[in-house]
C-alpha cells in the first residue's frame, strides 16, 4: 500500500471550518481545546490512557504536498487558503497525560493551544490515535487483573480492525499489562517480547500427531511448546507430548516449555493435563490456554480451579469486543481575543453529562500520604496551583458542594508539555517503562476501583474558581 500523509486523515469539516476561519481573519487567533472521554469502557471505573508517542509522531510532521493542495482545489477553497496550507507550520503548545496514567471521564488527557485553525485541523487524528490506543490498554489492562497473576499474552493480529489496529493494539496490550504478543513487527518495532508455537496445520500436515510433535522438537529442543488438541487433548494430545518430552527433549539437555490447549472445557483439560504431567515428572512444564478468552471467561477458569501457567487472549482483547468504542470527544474551551484576554467558551446540553468545562486548564492527582493511595482528581484553572501544606478547598461534582480536604495529602500534576510552538520537547519513555509506570500507578488507586464488576466509582472534581466560571456560563447561555 502506498504511503499516505496523514495530515489529511481528517473530516472534511475540519477542512471546511479551516477554510471559514481563513476567510474571516481568524487565522492567528488562539484557540484552546481539551480531549477528554464521557464514559469508561465495559463500565469500569478507570481507563488507560494510551498513544501519545504516536500522537508526537503525527504532529511533527504535519505537512501538505501539492498532490494533497491540488485535491483540495477541487473542492473550491479559496485560493488563499490554500496557499496558507502550502506553507503550514504547526506551532501549537500541546500537553499530554503521560501514557499508562489510570484516567477518568470528563477530565482533560490532551490540551491543545495554538492557531485556531491548526488546533482544528488536528481532531480527527488526535482523536483516533488516542481513543484506540487507550481502548485497548484499558481492555488489556481489565483482562490482566481478571488473570490474577497468570501471564497474559497478545494473541489478536488476524483479529485486529486492519493492521495499524494489529500493530497499534498490540502497543497498547503492552502497556496495560500483557507480557508480550504474537505479532511479529511488534517485537521488531517496538521491542515488545514476541511469543508463538505452532498451529493446527502442523500438527495436521504430519501423518499422525507423534511425528508432528517429533519434528518440532528436533527443530526446536530448547524452546518446546506443544498444542495439544488437534485431536484429543487427554487421549492423544497430552500423551504424545509426555512421550516426546521424554525421548527427544530431556535426552538434549532441555525440559520442556508447555502444552497449549485451544479448545474444549479448558478448566477440566488443564486439570487433568496437571495431573499426568506431573505424574511424568514434567511438574515444570506450563499449560497454556487460548481459545476466545477474555475476563469473565478467565474469571469462570479461575473460579473452576483452572491449572494454567500463562494465556493467550486474541479478538476479545484486540477490539476490545465487549465494547468496542472509546468516546474520547476534542472541544473549545477557550479563546484569546484581541487584547490578550482569555475568553472561557462552554457548550450547553439538556444531557448534563455532555455539558464540557470551559477554560484552559490542568488536572491534578491528590494522593494520601500514608497509604500512597489516589483519593480523587481536582481539574483547576491552569492559573491555579494546589498546596499540600494546608487543607484544600474543592467543588465535589457527585454532591454539588463545596468541600474540604485536610492537609494531609500530596498532590501531582498529571499533564506534561509536550510540544511547545510546534517542536517537540518531550523524550517518550521506553515502553518497558511505560508498563511499569501503568502497572504501578493502578497499584495506587483503592482496592474498589479494581473490582471488574460494579466498581466503587472515582470522583473528578473541579477547583471553586473554576466551578464559579463554569456556574456562571450556564447560567448566561441558559437565559
Amino acid at each position: 500500500m502506498r504511503e499516505m500523509n496523514f495530515t489529511m486523515l481528517a473530516d472534511f469539516y475540519e477542512f471546511t471550518m479551516a477554510n471559514g476561519y481563513h476567510e474571516q481573519g481568524l487565522n492567528s487567533q488562539t484557540g484552546y481545546f481539551d480531549m477528554f472521554f464521557r464514559k469508561n469502557p465495559d463500565n469500569g471505573a478507570f481507563a488507560i490512557f494510551a498513544g501519545t508517542e504516536q500522537l508526537i509522531d503525527y504532529l511533527k510532521n504535519l505537512s501538505f504536498s501539492s498532490q494533497d493542495i491540488e485535491y483540495l482545489r477541487g473542492k473550491n477553497f479559496s485560493e488563499s487558503f490554500l496557499n496558507y496550507l502550502k506553507d503550514f507550520k504547526f506551532s501549537c503548545d500541546v500537553w499530554a497525560v503521560p501514557e499508562g496514567t489510570p484516567v477518568f471521564p470528563n477530565e482533560p488527557l490532551v490540551m491543545v493551544s495554538g492557531p485556531i485553525i491548526q488546533a482544528q485541523l488536528i481532531e480527527t487524528m488526535l482523536l483516533l490515535t488516542v481513543n484506540h490506543q487507550s481502548l485497548i490498554a484499558t481492555k488489556a489492562n481489565r483482562i490482566t487483573r481478571a488473570a490474577q497473576g497468570i501471564p497474559v499474552i497478545e494473541f489478536g493480529s488476524r483479529r485486529a480492525q486492519g493492521y495499524a489496529g494489529a500493530v497499534l493494539g498490540a502497543r497498547a496490550s503492552y502497556i496495560g499489562g500483557c507480557i508480550g504478543t504474537a505479532c511479529t513487527l511488534v517485537e521488531k518495532e517496538y521491542d515488545i517480547p514476541v511469543y508463538g508455537t505452532m498451529a493446527h496445520s502442523w500438527v495436521q500436515l504430519f501423518t499422525n500427531e507423534l511425528d508432528a510433535f517429533r519434528a518440532y522438537a528436533r527443530t526446536y529442543p530448547a524452546n518446546c511448546v506443544f498444542l495439544v488438541d488437534t485431536y484429543n487433548v487427554l487421549k492423544s494430545g497430552v500423551p504424545n507430548a509426555i512421550r516426546v518430552f521424554k525421548e527427544e527433549v530431556v535426552p538434549k539437555g532441555f525440559r520442556p516449555k508447555g502444552i497449549r490447549i485451544d479448545s474444549g472445557d479448558i478448566a477440566y483439560l488443564s486439570k487433568e493435563a496437571r495431573t499426568m504431567l506431573d505424574e511424568a515428572g514434567f511438574q515444570d512444564c506450563a499449560i497454556m490456554a487460548s481459545n476466545s478468552l477474555d475476563e469473565e471467561v478467565i474469571g469462570d477458569l479461575i473460579s473452576r480451579g483452572a491449572r494454567l501457567d500463562i494465556l493467550g487472549v486474541g479478538e476479545n482483547l484486540i477490539t476490545a469486543k465487549s465494547d468496542p468504542v472509546f468516546g474520547g470527544v476534542y472541544k473549545l474551551v477557550a479563546v484569546e481575543d484581541k487584547k490578550g484576554n482569555i475568553v472561557p467558551k462552554i457548550k450547553l446540553s439538556e444531557n448534563q453529562g455532555k455539558i464540557i468545562t470551559p477554560c484552559p486548564k490542568q488536572v491534578y492527582r491528590l494522593f494520601d500520604r500514608k497509604t500512597n493511595k489516589a483519593i480523587f482528581d481536582v481539574i483547576i484553572l491552569n492559573t491555579e496551583t494546589i498546596d499540600n501544606s494546608k487543607s484544600y478547598q474543592y467543588f465535589s461534582t457527585k454532591d454539588n458542594c463545596m468541600k474540604k480536604i485536610s492537609s494531609d495529602f500530596y498532590v501531582k500534576k498529571l499533564a506534561v508539555k509536550i510540544l511547545e510552538q510546534g517542536k517537540c520537547i518531550y523524550k517518550s519513555p521506553h515502553i518497558n517503562s511505560i508498563r511499569d509506570y501503568c502497572l504501578q500507578q493502578v497499584d495506587n488507586l483503592r482496592e474498589e476501583l479494581l473490582e471488574l464488576e460494579n466498581p466503587q466509582s472515582y470522583h473528578v472534581n473541579l477547583s471553586p474558581r473554576l466551578w464559579a466560571v463554569k456556574n456562571e456560563l450556564i447560567k448566561y447561555y441558559s437565559l
